[in-house]
């Protein structure tokens, strides 16, 4: 009952992600097309287990029970009509027993598909019959534990109407998916239009409706962008990857993971709710598409928030511990209004610094005001940056930007964690949520998220005002110099700008933005935040290549490479020449940006310190 409740709670936040095809990986295994695919979950459970455990790893919170054709009606011709119930409870129970083995908090919601008979009056089937059906598998994957049912697939409107009142007689509260399948992007095969299946949507009892198989991801989304203008619902959309066409004997989809990828942002932009694949889609079409939503989404989609206030007494009693000129070395520059630079050095896989110090040493030599020291950047296992930031500012005396995150401590932890770093003397602090693990080297690691950003700066500002976390007093309080980022080229502008307001109003003292490669976007930003008391730093990234271009773009959460920038590199071939044209592009954007900007925030790849001190030189 509980976790009914967890999942329409979830529909009322960030958007979720759904798992494939279970047939196509069944097929693609070795499962002949002549065999019940629904059956093999008595037979070879752990051949079913270990589809959904590669949805699971893809990135999968919704994981739909192997039982798309578990009715009496389908298993039949097998002989398998007696095991109704079986089949559908054992199920529910695979699905439930993979999460558990993958350590996953991901939702199981039972399958159910049409009958594969026609009701009467274009068929044979009594509706009597049709209940009793729908009923047993129904019962099935209640007894299983499911966390909702889908109700998929389906061609006619009174068939999908049955389907819901017998779930809903069972379990009233249980949530349902309601769902059609198209022959075209505005009707199905029964000849009924959107419209019409938006009324009927409507009178359903269901939390969920919308549209999956038959047709590709361009397709659905057309039909999605429909309804949502008919029907005030949460919506699903889980496409075929393109249409099925016969190749070569086989009934194949050509639609690629990349493809998958670009429509599941199209579709959460449009406002669909829960995006999945159906028929050849595979964990690969999922993992694209969760990297694909991991890059605009503000943190993981299954992540908890813990709510942080500032108790009443810090807004009333505290006073800043110094002037803000005197945070730091670059709070200094500021507060002067003298551009600054800060370069980005990301911390080594092994305790070894040698080469980073006299890198750091160069850029000290040539007037950088700070480095930045991403913590374990895409999630990556790395020399601390606390540690990293402590021994450069003691053996170099440049000032730091020690980058800190929320993904691997809980509240307790980060509140330890920023105790030491005034004690070890660290000034400034970027205050980010972080890369998920999924992103990184070590998918499988815990992720902690107590808070976001934005409860990572309430902490910190309430330790700046001798408080601790829940409004204790402290015998002395930190100084730190509290920034922030943002991005310019966010997919959700305005949802950007509204948890950038919240940032400020938490505590942030400077932002820094994402690399800035279209004038236009960072203008559109330094016009809509009105805060010229906010100083900001421009992020500039200095490519290297066409390859290192299209990483950025298509991989790492955040960056947007515009489409002439890449083209521009693509013909380059020589390396050298490649890194010289890159140079020339973000000095250029650096050139544009600087009239409005308190600094430079500089990152170079694979940590070529040298085009960051080109890059200011130009």
């Amino acid at each position: 009952m509980n976790r009914w409740f967890e999942f329409k709670s979830r529909l009322a936040g960030p958007p979720i992600l759904a798992d494939g095809g279970m047939g196509t990986e069944l097929y693609a295994r070795g499962v002949y097309i002549n065999r019940c695919y629904d059956e093999l979950n008595l037979s070879q459970p752990e051949l079913v287990q270990a589809v959904h455990c590669d949805y699971i790893q893809s990135g999968a919170c919704i994981i739909e029970t192997n039982t798309y054709g578990a009715n009496r009606f389908k298993l039949q011709p097998y002989g398998f009509e007696q095991d109704v119930e079986k089949i559908n409870y054992q199920g529910a129970r695979l699905a439930r027993q993979a999460a558990e083995k993958q350590d996953a908090d991901v939702f199981i919601v039972g399958s159910i598909g049409p009958l594969g008979r026609r009701l009467r009056p274009l068929g044979r089937l009594e509706l009597s019959e049709a209940q009793d059906a729908f009923r047993k598998q129904a019962q099935g994957l209640l007894d299983g534990g499911v966390d909702a049912v889908f109700i998929e697939t389906m061609l006619d409107p009174q068939e999908l109407q049955t389907a819901v009142e017998i779930v809903r007689s069972l379990a009233p509260d249980v949530p349902i998916a309601a769902q059609f399948t198209l022959t075209d992007w505005d009707q199905s095969a029964y000849g009924t239009t959107i419209e019409r299946m938006a009324e009927l949507f409507a009178s359903l009892p269901v939390d969920v409706v919308g549209f999956n198989c038959s047709l590709g991801p361009h397709k659905l989304l057309q039909a999605a962008e429909r309804l949502l203008e008919l029907i005030d619902r949460p919506l699903s959309l889980m496409p075929n990857a393109g249409e099925l066409e016969w190749v070569e004997g086989r009934l194949i989809c050509r639609a690629t993971p990349e493809y998958f990828a670009e429509y599941a942002k199209r579709m959460v932009k449009a406002g669909v709710k829960i995006v999945g694949g159906c028929c050849g889609s595979t964990p690969a079409h999922i993992r694209a598409m969760e990297t694909a939503l991991r890059a605009i989404a503000d943190e993981s989609p299954l992540t908890r928030a813990v709510t942080i206030s500032f108790p009443a007494q810090i807004a009333k009693e505290s006073k800043a511990a110094k002037p803000y000129s005197e945070l730091s070395p670059l709070a200094a520059a500021f507060e002067a209004k003298r551009f600054a630079y800060s370069v980005e050095i990301s911390p080594p896989r092994s305790p070894v610094i040698d080469r980073l110090t006299a890198r750091i040493k160069e850029l000290h030599s040539a007037g950088v005001d700070a480095v930045n020291i991403p913590d374990g950047p895409r999630a990556s296992a790395r020399l601390s940056s606390m540690a990293l930031a402590h021994l450069i500012r003691i053996h170099i005396g440049i000032d730091v930007i020690m980058h800190y995150t929320c993904r691997d401590r809980n509240i307790l932890g980060i509140q330890s964690d920023l105790l030491g770093a005034e004690a070890l003397g660290i000034d400034n602090i970027l205050c980010v949520t972080g890369d998920p693990p999924k992103l990184g080297d070590y998918p499988m690691a815990t992720a902690v998220f107590d808070v976001n950003s934005i409860g990572l700066l309430k902490i910190a500002a309430n330790l700046n005002a001798s408080f601790d976390l829940i409004g204790n007093p402290i015998p002395q309080g930190t100084t730190f110099h509290l920034g922030c980022g943002f991005d310019p080229g966010a997919n959700d502008f305005e949802k950007e700008i509204d948890r950038l307001q919240r940032k400020l109003e938490a505590g942030a003292q400077f932002i820094m933005t994402q690399p800035v490669f279209d004038e236009e976007l960072y203008y559109h930003f330094i016009d809509r935040l009105k805060r010229p008391d906010v100083p900001v730093m421009v992020g500039i990234l200095p490519l290297v290549s066409f390859r290192n271009a299209e990483f950025y773009h298509n991989e790492v959460p955040g960056m947007q490479v515009p489409l002439w920038i890449r083209e521009k590199l693509r013909g380059i071939d020589n390396k050298e020449t490649a890194a010289e044209a890159g140079v020339e592009i973000a000095a250029l954007a650096l050139a544009h940006c600087r009239p409005y900007a308190a600094g430079a925030y500089i990152m170079p790849p694979f940590g070529r310190t040298e085009l960051a001190l080109a890059v200011i030189s130009v």
